[in-house]
């Protein structure tokens, strides 16, 4: 789901500047595409040193996890523009768990027709990231191996909200009623999921299962808590909140508990039209801090639940300065900063308080991924800020990491030792394929200098880390959504979803120029103008292969495009029509076969494909070569951007694995421990609806997962956000044969659902 605000107007010299006055040391403009496409460039830092053009996949990583050659062995799914799950053949995809479910057994059934309420007890709506926790097949304790029985630990991000209601929501001023359901349909799910024959159902009335909402109480950790920018009516120590919202990407740690990040949560809130006044002016630096996180006076909310009543649960979504004091605890004009963080839940156990990591930093987050663990070495903790022009974050801890801690008795205690002390870092990505992370601390005299907002401590630094970032002169990217780190290689992955402000001449603040990292800017139907309209993803490799290293090398894995494309300046991965795709989002590798997966959330080739999911066995960075790519502006003159282009995918090395249902996002997945069952999320099916034709099905885009059998409403059913479990019908691993002993069969038969 995308920030479509621009918040990022900071200066920062763009890569393009970088990269013009390297060239023209170097005469290099004058280097044609051909010359160019033979071009090596050198890595930099600690002992990465080999050329791009000799580098290529380590034996390790072709074997994946589990040892032996692997390889892909499905047939590619073709582009659908039906209102279905389509899979391989071979391969049968199941509806698990879908918005309403209820998780005990005093919950009625789900009707589906805008009557239902409870959603306390209920499936939330808009399933997104998700990660499996495995249980003892036969006893109440973890089993980290288990592969018949676990815990889904699952976001739900926002609402189709006109098919809550009867007749479609209500504008403002909201009814209680109906705010009082939209409310708890956001936030978290924690579900029991059982194998049962082939498949698996989740199970009514587990003592696991349990929902956290954005009433949920929730502890603030980390450098910012008791933070005067963390003071609000409801915790005037500034050391607690009120749950959580807009729940995206996710992660898991090392010691079992689950991560979520909170992406646009800004919108959720309001502020009034002479809040500035208020607040000192507009150059107070609340107002820049709001400002910068997308909340100028005047903004209005996403669903105006703070016009249902003064009840103080409708209340705290207007952060507009209304009391006395001087510190923010009569009123809610600090409650925005108690959103936007890296939240962890224990899934096994729900009587443990929620913890905000504020170390981890404040901004749009989408999903947590650790780099590999290592004994006595910190852990690293990669994170992407989802808005046109943010940046790439990754966190380092202060304790060395303890295996020992990976089976601890209190493991969200074990998150306070890794979570609340280290440093944390941003991505500057340099024109000849190195970068660096540069440290976000208060000591740094770039921080210290910012003319824009004058930091107070560490803890306003993270507070307010988009101003951090823009200080130091981070590069900005292309939405940077989910990251991943490959099991074997523990290289980086993020995917940079698109961005329709990436141009050749930008004009105006909003605007960004193409860069190396960011190279592309060009027209595309259904766009009407020129940006990153089909996004790509870019990896990184650490110095040393060390997390805690400040440099590292990159290129960009897969670029975004329709397999017809120009394959000059769009299609430079050379993608075909079984492996063309727009608009990566969600991103995960096997921990068992290090295989990829990419979901799209895509807006721009939805008039041939609805959204799908691809999966490759990836090489590494250097495995391909530099390509330029050249603009003419509108005064004829040429502009040249020199980018690092992966190896080019075969057949053999990506193919498309799934085609979801109509106007839906595919989002979210994770695996049983065995890798013979994954789970994946077919969010919003059917979201384009207006309030005058919501009482019309034959108006729905989509009636999935009504129309494949799945709860009330059969053929003419409103659209449902649900999990779905994928799996082989010969039993085998997904997606791949080899590199185990214990692998079964090949592909037979063929399914569609």
């Amino acid at each position: 789901m995308t920030d479509e605000e621009n918040c990022n107007t900071s200066a920062n010299r763009s890569l393009l500047d970088v990269l013009d006055a390297r060239l023209s040391r170097r005469n290099a403009l004058r280097v044609s595409l051909g010359g160019a496409s033979a071009a090596v460039l050198s890595a930099c830092g600690g002992g990465d040193t080999a050329t791009a053009a000799n580098a290529g996949p380590t034996a390790a990583a072709k074997r994946g996890p589990g040892g032996g050659p692997l390889r892909l062995s499905f047939e590619a799914v073709a582009k659908s523009t039906a209102d279905r799950v389509t899979v391989p053949a071979g391969y049968t995809a199941t509806v698990m768990y879908a918005l309403g479910d209820p998780l005990d057994d005093a919950t009625p059934e789900f009707r589906n027709d805008g009557t239902d309420t409870g959603f306390e007890t209920r499936a939330g709506d808009h399933h997104d990231g998700m990660e499996f926790y495995g249980l003892h097949a036969g006893g109440k304790r973890p089993d980290r191996s288990g592969s018949v029985r676990g815990i889904l630990a699952m976001n739900h991000e926002a609402l189709t909200d006109q098919f809550l209601h009867p007749a479609g929501s209500t504008p403002n001023p909201r009814p209680v009623a109906e705010a009082d359901k939209e409310i708890p349909a956001h936030g978290l799910s924690f579900v029991e999921v059982r194998k049962q024959g082939g498949g698996f159902g989740y199970v009514r009335g587990s003592s696991y299962n349990r929902r956290v909402t954005p009433l949920t109480p929730m502890r603030i950790h980390g450098p910012a808590r008791g933070s005067l920018l963390m003071k609000t009516k409801y915790s005037a120590g500034g050391t607690d909140c009120r749950g959580t919202i807009n729940n995206c990407g996710t992660g898991t740690t090392p010691w079992g508990t689950f991560l979520t990040g909170e992406e646009n949560w800004a919108g959720y809130f309001t502020r009034s039209a002479t809040d500035n006044t208020a607040r000192g002016g507009s150059t107070s630096k609340s107002v820049v801090s709001l400002n910068r996180y997308g909340r100028s006076q005047g903004a209005a909310s996403r669903h105006g639940w703070e016009t249902a009543g003064a009840d103080d649960r409708f209340a705290r979504w207007n952060i507009s300065q209304t009391g006395a004091s001087a510190d923010g605890t009569d009123d809610y004009r600090n409650e925005l900063n108690t959103f936007g963080w890296i939240v962890e839940a224990d899934p096994y156990d729900g009587t443990q308080a929620l913890r905000k990591r504020t170390a981890l930093g404040r901004f749009a987050h989408e999903s947590a991924a650790f780099g590999i663990p290592v004994a006595g070495r910190p852990l690293a903790v990669y994170m992407g800020d989802d808005s046109r022009g943010e940046y790439i974050y990754k966190f380092v801890s202060e304790a060395g990491w303890n295996a020992a801690d990976a089976n601890a008795a209190n493991r969200i205690t074990t998150g306070d030792k890794y979570l609340d002390a280290g440093k944390l870092y941003v991505a500057k990505f340099n024109d000849d394929g190195s970068g660096r992370w540069i440290e976000l601390d208060i000591a740094n005299p770039a921080i210290a200098a910012f003319a824009a907002y004058d930091f107070a401590d560490q803890a306003d630094v993270l507070v307010n880390a988009r101003l951090a970032a823009d200080a130091v002169g981070a590069t900005k990217m292309d939405r940077p959504e989910w990251c991943a780190v490959h099991p074997v290689t523990g290289e980086v992955y993020y995917t940079l979803t698109n961005n329709s402000n990436r141009k050749v001449e930008p004009s105006g603040s909003s605007q960004m120029a193409v860069d190396p990292a960011n190279p592309r800017s060009y027209a595309d139907a259904p766009s009407t103008s020129a940006g990153n309209v089909n996004g790509h993803i870019v990896r990184m490799k650490e110095s040393g292969g060390d997390g805690a290293s400040t440099v590292f090398t990159w290129d960009i894995y897969l670029f975004g495009a329709e397999s017809g494309a120009d394959p000059v300046k769009v299609n430079l991965s050379s993608l075909t029509a079984d492996q063309d795709f727009s608009s990566p989002d969600g991103l995960w590798f096997s921990p068992r076969t290090g295989t990829v997966f990419i979901q799209t959330d895509d807006g721009a080739y939805t008039d041939v494909t609805n959204c799908m999911m691809l999966l490759g066995r990836p090489g590494q960075v250097g495995d391909g070569a530099p390509q330029v790519l050249q603009y003419a502006k509108a005064d004829g003159s040429m502009v040249s951007v020199r980018t690092h282009v992966g190896a080019k995918p075969t057949p053999d090395t990506l193919r498309r694995f799934l085609v979801g249902p109509v106007d839906c996002e595919i989002t979210g997945i994770c695996e049983t421990p065995d890798g013979r069952a994954i789970f994946v999320n077919i969010q919003h099916p059917g979201e384009s609806i207006s309030r005058a034709t919501v009482t019309d099905p034959a108006s729905y885009l989509s009636h999935w997962p009504g129309n494949a059998g799945y709860g009330a409403g059969g053929a003419t059913a409103r659209p449902r956000s649900a999990t779905i479990v994928i799996t082989r019908d010969d039993g085998g691993r997904i997606g791949v044969d080899g590199g185990h002993d214990d692998d079964r069969g090949g592909d037979r038969g063929g399914h569609r659902s």
